[in-house]
């Protein structure tokens, strides 16, 4: 079973640090996300390896919307 992102939360650099998914009340780190998406857990999901040395991070596959954007979702607009 995939679970569904419905929220995010940024730090003060606008770095997506935790995502919630639906039905849950709590947030789950990035840090833990991530291994989930790349074991294809998460819906609508993918994981970034930047070659350039930056941490791995999530992001949500292009579809049109930004309703489901996570910088959206965290109000990082």
């Amino acid at each position: 079973m995939t679970k569904r992102i419905a929220d995010a939360r940024a730090d003060a650099d606008g770095d997506i640090t935790h995502v919630r998914f639906e039905g849950n009340t709590r947030f789950t780190s990035v840090e833990r996300a991530i291994p989930m998406a790349e074991r294809g857990e998460i819906e609508n999901t993918h994981v970034v390896h930047p070659t350039d040395g930056r941490a791995n991070h999530l992001r949500t596959n292009p579809d049109g919307r930004d309703c489901n954007n996570l910088d959206d979702m965290a109000g990082d607009k």
